[in-house]
């Protein structure tokens, strides 16, 4: 009972703090065009708790799935002395983004403070929380092909003019270069040096499908890519994985992995699936894929002090933010599939998972981060729609026509609803 109180709590937070301050923001920033606010309210449904201020009436709602700011002349348009649609283009835009805006400034900000100050684990730090610097410390594989070879103390600086600053600059290099030679500047000695490297190349088994990591629970395919063995052979999205080769999975997605890589060469997998409470086998023979690596290790930095932790701290905020960007990249390419989105259920059994202070601050960073970035995607009736029919108004010189703006909005709106139901459908499909 205790630890249903204590995630019931984490959530109403956390939604409530997010919401909160993406309202405040559109609030605070109406106020200073001068746009009259008739109420600002968290949630939605039957008003708990109500205060009437000098101009804006203040109120909590029962459900906390949302808020919203109510300004004279919004959704009619007012002649009225502090309209909404009477202030000046620039100043509407700026009223609809401050949401999103400062959704997206927190999210960073925490996160900064979090990588910088309390060694929060990311892929450019240790287990330990440790960062880790572009200073070889061990070189245990060499591609015999490679002209050089990169020795224990070299400081890398550069691979093929892209400067190397954290450990992901690294990855993304290799990933980019695809196993070619690649051209490493090194500090040695105290001097620059340019160095032909070739990647060493490890061979990689894949079924093409990726899987979830929930504790406790045995791993459920989140994903199949396109074109794979896995596809081809009948596997889908929400298939929960009980035995490979007759060897129960139990909850260790790990051994899910392990099992794949350690098929010899030509020899098929038996996978067997539950699927709407049936059970089923697929055999699949695993695609040949390679892998590049540098072949190296790199120092962890040690005791490092507020110079080192405010560089680490700001290259990895900008990985992580460029992160979101590309995730949202891949939904729109097709690289993501809708099946992976999360919902307000979602997120909620997310958030209740959490360990540790952290560990929820970090994913308090993340949802607020998402949730600015998708609030200014240019879709009705996002916050980033708006903007975008505020620009069309801003080369037609005129407004749309009420009732054409309102049938723009209500298509949107009926759209986002039937996208959040199938969403939450999935949310709890996860879940149970």
């Amino acid at each position: 009972m205790i630890s249903f109180l204590i995630s019931a709590l984490k959530i109403i937070f956390l939604l409530g703090f997010l919401i909160f301050i993406h309202e405040g923001g559109h609030f605070l920033i109406a106020k200073l065009c001068k746009v009259k606010v008739n109420e600002f309210a968290i949630g939605f449904g039957p008003t708990i708790w109500k205060r009437q201020g000098k101009e804006t009436k203040y109120a909590l709602r029962l459900i906390p799935l949302g808020g919203f700011v109510s300004m004279e002349g919004e959704e009619e348009r007012s002649d009225a002395e502090g309209s909404f649609s009477k202030a000046s283009i620039p100043r509407r835009i700026a009223i609809v983004l401050a949401g999103g805006i400062v959704n997206i400034i927190f999210g960073l900000l925490v996160y900064f403070v979090l990588v910088s100050f309390l060694a929060y684990p990311t892929g450019n730090t240790t287990e330990e929380g440790k960062y880790i610097s572009n200073v070889v410390e061990e070189v245990p594989m060499t591609n015999p092909e490679s002209k050089d070879t990169l020795q224990v103390g070299d400081k890398i600086l550069a691979i093929n003019g892209k400067k190397i600053r954290i450990h992901n600059d690294l990855n993304k290099e290799l990933t980019k270069a695809n196993g070619e030679d690649m051209v490493i500047t090194v500090e040695r000695n105290g001097q620059k040096q340019e160095l032909s490297i070739k990647p060493v190349q490890i061979p990689m088994r894949s079924t093409g499908i990726a899987i979830s990591a929930k504790e406790g629970k045995a791993p459920e395919i989140l994903q199949v890519t396109k074109g794979s063995t896995a596809e081809k052979q009948g596997l889908e999205v929400k298939d929960v994985i009980i035995a490979i080769n007759d060897q129960e999975i139990g909850t260790d997605p790990q051994k899910v992995l392990e099992m794949i890589q350690s098929t010899q060469e030509g020899q098929a997998i038996k996978i067997k699936v539950k699927r709407g409470g049936e059970e089923r086998e697929f055999n699949l023979l695993p695609d040949e894929t390679v892998t590049y690596k540098l072949g190296i290790s790199l120092a962890p930095v040690e005791n490092p002090n507020l110079g080192e932790r405010l560089y680490y701290g700001y290259f990895d905020t900008i990985n992580f933010s460029v992160s979101i960007i590309d995730n949202l990249k891949q939904l729109f390419q097709g690289g993501i599939s809708v099946d992976q989105l999360m919902g307000p259920v979602g997120i909620s059994e997310y958030v209740a998972s959490t360990n540790g202070i952290k560990e929820f601050i970090a994913v308090l960073a993340l949802i607020s981060l998402s949730l600015g970035v998708t609030n200014l995607l240019p879709f009705p009736p996002l916050d980033g729609g708006k903007v975008v029919l505020l620009l069309i108004e801003a080369i037609r010189r005129k407004p749309l026509k009420e009732n054409t703006e309102l049938t723009i909005q209500m298509i949107g709106f009926g759209a986002l609803i039937l996208l959040s139901i199938y969403i939450t459908y999935n949310d709890i499909l996860r879940i149970f």
